[in-house]
């Protein structure tokens, strides 16, 4: 790299894992491999009601979220892919976003915003363009914000 990253990925912040039916999810992730339901999200935008679940505990849990589409007819279509996405834990976003733009990653539209477990998030687009030639290869990941708990924690 011609200049130094100025962002570290952290570790694992969560798996997103998609289907047509949120309460089929939950009987296998809740019900009998006991992960705990922390909150929920619903959000029309994100064509999204999801369960925030947690396996582990502290600044090492991983989210794991149950989701399902509100429309299936509509995008974002979250349960077209089973695993819909990965989430990195990064301990500065904004300086992320710049320098991976800077090195031709492409972004999903909508920028830095609040994600459903109240961080800061942003996304990689699964494909590249001709003007940002890098994506996630097929795989849509999740850059978000660490708290400082985290940072200390796994930095």
């Amino acid at each position: 790299m011609s200049t130094p990253r100025p962002f570290r990925i952290l570790g694992i912040q969560q798996i997103a894992i998609g289907g047509s039916d949120k309460a089929r999810l939950k009987s296998l992730w809740v019900d009998l491999l006991g992960l705990t339901v922390k909150s929920t999200f619903v959000a029309e935008r994100e064509n999204v009601d999801e369960d925030i679940c947690a396996l582990g505990l502290g600044p090492h849990a991983v989210e794991v979220d149950l989701m399902q589409p509100l429309d299936p007819e509509k995008k974002p279509a979250v349960h077209a892919t089973p695993l819909n996405h990965v989430g990195l834990w990064v301990d500065s976003l904004p300086e992320a976003v710049e320098w991976l733009s800077a090195h031709g990653v492409r972004f999903a539209p909508g920028g830095i915003r609040q994600g459903a477990a109240g961080h800061d998030i942003c996304f990689i687009h699964p494909k590249g363009n001709e003007e940002f030639p890098l994506g996630g290869e097929g795989v849509l990941i999740e850059l978000v914000q660490a708290p400082p708990e985290v940072v200390a924690a796994l930095g």
